[in-house]
């Protein structure tokens, strides 16, 4: 779903960050298309919106324009973005709201901030997390009976399998650092995953919790002092937002990372595994396209994607002195040379 600020300059991350949304309602949708007016969607987000579209904000638009809709022709799109302020996401929300959108997209980490600006307008998620019925985001997935919907995030089971690929990748790895927010809906339920699949893999595994920035610099300083065989974390907006320092430290100590998003390969990580989060991004123009023509929200089940992609950066390996087993690069679906 990249800015500057840490280690090595701090340099903090502007790359968009994937961000769910909730709202609760079982109120039908706001009349969708207008007649005789162009529609207008609100897009909210917690990273910065960088002039070159993120590859998930170009995916989603891409889709868009695939059903017939170009921004500012057959459809606008009121950009918000909280520039990692979580604190400005209330008056975002609530100014999309007065501006009478027909349709909010929350990328994950707006969820609550849109659930308390509107419980009618309907809201597109296109990444929800692990878990949006216990979160309270949806009544179930295949009805969500609320005025949310959208594409999920990850399958269960994903953190086990990465780091099981992590050891096949790199057999000397022993001992694995997890940089991971508890505070993040579905972290604990993949904690509890690398926590059964550790002894089985044959790693242990090191707990660095991550509450907020400040603790990043704790966590960095730790692994300094106590190096890691390699990196592993959980998905959050906080983790994504702080990826380019985590990849800017392992590169500097020569430890291996396995991350969510290819992106973070292609940014000098070494390897993840996960769906494809642009490809999400696509679907939920799909999402955006059902509710204008005047489909519920309520009614239209929440997806679970079911491609996933192991993605391995070569050049990164070469620069950590490793060589990928042949039997998993024969697995990677895409490698970066």
């Amino acid at each position: 779903m990249t800015g500057e600020g840490g280690m090595r300059g701090w340099r903090l991350a502007t790359a968009v960050a994937l961000v769910a949304t909730g709202l609760s309602v079982c109120a039908p949708p706001v009349a969708a298309q207008r007649p005789g007016q162009v529609p207008r969607i609100g897009y909210l987000v917690v990273s910065p919106l960088t002039p070159t579209p993120s590859p998930e904000r170009q995916a989603f638009l891409d889709g868009l324009r695939d059903l017939g809709y170009v921004d500012g022709q057959s459809i606008v799109i009121e950009y918000r973005s909280a520039n990692w302020n979580r604190d400005l996401l209330p008056t975002l929300a609530a100014e999309l709201v007065r501006l009478k959108v027909d349709l909010i997209v929350a990328v994950p980490g707006a969820n609550d901030a849109a659930a308390q600006a509107t419980k009618t307008i309907p809201i597109v998620i296109p990444s929800a997390g692990g878990a949006p019925v216990e979160s309270g985001i949806a009544e179930s997935l295949a009805r969500p009976g609320r005025n949310i919907t959208g594409t999920l995030g990850g399958a269960s089971g994903l953190a086990g399998k990465q780091l099981q690929l992590l050891k096949e990748a790199v057999p000397s790895v022993a001992r694995v650092a997890v940089l991971w927010n508890p505070g993040s809906v579905g972290a604990p339920r993949e904690w509890a995953e690398i926590e059964q699949a550790a002894p089985v893999v044959g790693v242990s595994h090191v707990s660095l919790e991550v509450w907020d920035p400040k603790d990043f610099r704790d966590a960095l300083a730790l692994m300094e002092r106590q190096r890691p065989d390699a990196i592993m974390t959980l998905v959050s907006t906080l983790t994504t937002a702080y990826q380019p320092i985590i990849i800017d430290f392992a590169a500097k100590h020569r430890i291996p990372t396995v991350f969510w998003r290819s992106a973070d390969v292609e940014a000098g990580g070494l390897m993840a595994y996960n769906t494809s989060i642009p490809g999400r991004f696509r679907e939920a123009a799909k999402y955006v396209d059902r509710i204008l023509k005047g489909a519920n929200p309520a009614s239209l089940p929440m997806e679970q994607p079911t491609k996933l992609e192991l993605v391995i950066n070569l050049k990164t390996a070469k620069a950590l002195g490793l060589t990928i087993p042949q039997s998993v690069l024969l697995r990677a679906d895409r490698l970066i040379e």
